[in-house]
């Protein structure tokens, strides 16, 4: 079975130590003495050849569609960004190049200057053979539906490929209001996995509909992860409690224009009761497989895909069908 992975992440290490280590410090990420994630999985993050191809055959996973794991060009300004969010490119182009079969890509923008991230979006799409864009939840503490990102929400739904919605470090008045003040490392993981991020990211996309992004691009393509950050359940709640503003300010329901843009992946859950909720919010033709390589195992989502209640066929959407058509993957 063709298995695509679309939330898979990776870094360069000398890219990053160009990055100033206040910049680093002011957008929320520890101190290298602090022990999570990123620091732990390090080695896997800057590895593009024979251990992740390794752990991939070893779960079946026939391709990863790679992104950056910040820090990144997000925290740098001016044509420093710039240059920066272009050596992550290249040397993403130069890995799926050396593994065509294995590696696809995500771009890295420049989200501080818009006009030329939308730029590199589409030299990356064009020259690069990328199938899309991921962002690191808000830049400079404004999300996507703020006016200022137009250029790259034009892009991405002129070149008709999707932006992925992923998460980002909460800014820090968010982190001192909602998470601070827990013993031992609480405040930083409920700010992060355990729910921060998640709840980030479905404002992000809650923030694209309410404030009319989405109705402004009708053809633009979202994708979120984590297997829909808790929209699924929410959303029928939500268009009940928009409904009435929604008929004066946007031009479908809430949940309509959800439906109609999302799409969502399976990324670090896996477990049957969100993935029932997803299901039955968004249908079949809507769930991507992913794994959120390397913070989560390549073994233990393959398990679940093949655990999924779905039929032979709508397995085979979820694990490569759904991907290959709306990233235009070519198999």
């Amino acid at each position: 079975m063709r298995i695509v992975a679309l939330e898979e992440h990776f870094t360069v290490p000398r890219i990053v130590s160009g990055i100033a280590r206040d910049a680093i410090a002011r957008r929320g990420f520890p101190g290298p003495g602090f022990v999570w994630s990123q620091t732990t999985k390090r080695n896997e993050l800057a590895d593009l050849g024979d251990a992740r191809l390794a752990d991939m055959d070893a779960s079946g996973i026939t391709a990863q569609v790679l992104s950056v794991a910040g820090p990144g060009a997000d925290l740098v300004p001016g044509q420093a960004g710039i240059d920066l969010a272009r050596a992550y490119n290249d040397a993403l182009a130069e890995a799926c190049a050396r593994h065509p079969a294995r590696y696809r890509g995500f771009a890295h923008l420049p989200m501080l200057a818009p006009k030329a991230a939308a730029d590199e979006l589409e030299h990356t799409v064009k020259d690069l053979g990328f199938h899309g864009v991921l962002v690191n939840g808000a830049t400079d503490g404004h999300f996507l539906d703020d006016a200022a990102f137009e250029p790259i929400l034009a892009r991405a739904e002129k070149l008709d490929l999707p932006i992925y919605l992923h998460p980002g470090i909460p800014t820090q008045p968010v982190r001192n209001a909602y998470y601070d003040r827990l013993p031992g490392n609480f405040s930083f993981t409920l700010a992060l996995a355990a729910w921060g991020w998640h709840a980030e990211t479905a404002i992000h996309t809650l923030r694209l509909v309410l404030s009319g992004a989405l109705d402004r691009h009708p053809g633009l393509k979202i994708v979120i992860g984590h297997m829909g950050e808790a929209l699924p359940f929410m959303l029928d709640r939500i268009d009940e409690t928009t409904a009435a503003e929604a008929k004066t300010h946007l031009r479908r329901s809430v949940r309509q224009t959800i439906l109609d843009h999302v799409w969502i992946t399976t990324s670090g859950f896996f477990t049957m009761v969100p993935f029932l909720a997803a299901l039955t919010a968004f249908g079949v033709d809507r769930i991507l497989f992913s794994v959120d390589y390397p913070f989560a195992s390549n073994a233990r989502a393959r398990v679940f895909l093949d655990s999924l209640p779905v039929s032979p066929a709508d397995r085979l959407k979820i694990a490569h069908g759904n991907a290959d058509r709306l990233l235009r993957l070519a198999s």
